[in-house]
């Protein structure tokens, strides 16, 4: 079992009231208050979970620098107002930096009962391959 000390615990608590924020906030019509909110909590809990020093190192990876541009940059365009065109900038270094993990994370889905049926549905099953980096229809 793994073990979770009481810093991880408050990051993770933090990343979710985070996640919640960015969540109303866009339900609110992207509201700004409460993006600029859930992006700050999001970041500070990440950083509590695992480590100031491993959140510099995964953000700042050489492979990683246009992905993380733009994610903090969105950031910057939302804090200063302009929260539709900051999500979407965000939303966009969001997937890049985290596109190696898509691929994992769709392996893990697929072999979930129920949700693993839906992902091999004819339209969704084309759009997961494409995320898991792979083509489904090689022979």
């Amino acid at each position: 079992m793994i073990s979770i000390n009481d810093n991880q615990k408050i990051g993770i608590a933090i990343s979710g009231f985070g996640l919640l924020f960015l969540f109303l906030g866009m339900l609110l019509f992207f509201d700004k208050g409460l993006l600029a909110m859930g992006n700050i909590m999001f970041l500070c809990g990440l950083a509590l979970i695992i480590g100031l020093e491993r959140t510099f190192r995964f953000f700042f990876q050489k492979q990683k620098v246009k992905g993380t541009v733009a994610f903090f940059g969105g950031i910057l365009v939302v804090l200063l107002g302009f929260p539709f065109t900051g999500m979407c900038i965000e939303s966009y270094g969001f997937f890049i930096i985290f596109s190696g993990f898509f691929p994992v994370a769709i392996n893990f889905i697929r072999r979930i009962p129920v949700i693993g049926n839906i992902l091999n549905l004819p339209g969704i099953s084309h759009v997961a391959a494409k995320l898991e980096g792979q083509s489904r229809y090689n022979v």
